[in-house]
């Protein structure tokens, strides 16, 4: 289950990187994931994995409202928390903040040294994804936190 966690993840992020959006796709395989894994400890487990990652969801709908974080983002947290254990919780926001914290200072510091490349269109997808990355750096656009 953690191997393919990582695998939805994984796709999550590319996809946030390359286009700044987060297949619904992939947070209802987190969902369905997180479930099964939970549901492998009995309905209780489930339940108030369910009922935590509400609170939670909560949490960051309201700074989704204040335009803080992606929808997509929200969306991605939230199926992720169902298949965590509820006192686990705390772990996966302090790996997330500090995954944004390493984010923000990488985006940081490539913003004072990056390039502003002109794009090549006939160039493979990942140096195309790199251009327009480097080009919205350069642009402080905003970080795909997935």
């Amino acid at each position: 289950m953690l191997l393919l966690t990582a695998l939805i993840l994984g796709v999550a992020a590319w996809s946030d990187l390359a286009t700044r959006m987060i297949p619904d796709r992939c947070s209802v395989a987190l969902l369905v994931v997180g479930i099964a894994e939970r549901l492998s400890l009995g309905p209780i487990a489930v339940a108030t994995s369910l009922g935590s990652a509400l609170l939670l969801g909560l949490v960051f709908l309201f700074l989704h409202a204040r335009g803080m974080i992606g929808g997509g983002d929200v969306k991605l947290i939230i199926a992720l928390a169902v298949g965590t254990a509820p006192l686990a919780l705390w772990d996966l926001i302090f790996a997330i903040v500090m995954a944004g914290g390493v984010l923000s200072l990488l985006y940081f510091v490539l913003y004072r040294i990056a390039p502003r490349p002109a794009l090549r269109p006939h160039a493979p997808l990942p140096v195309r994804v790199f251009i327009v990355e480097t080009n919205r750096i350069a642009r402080r656009g905003p970080l795909p936190y997935a």
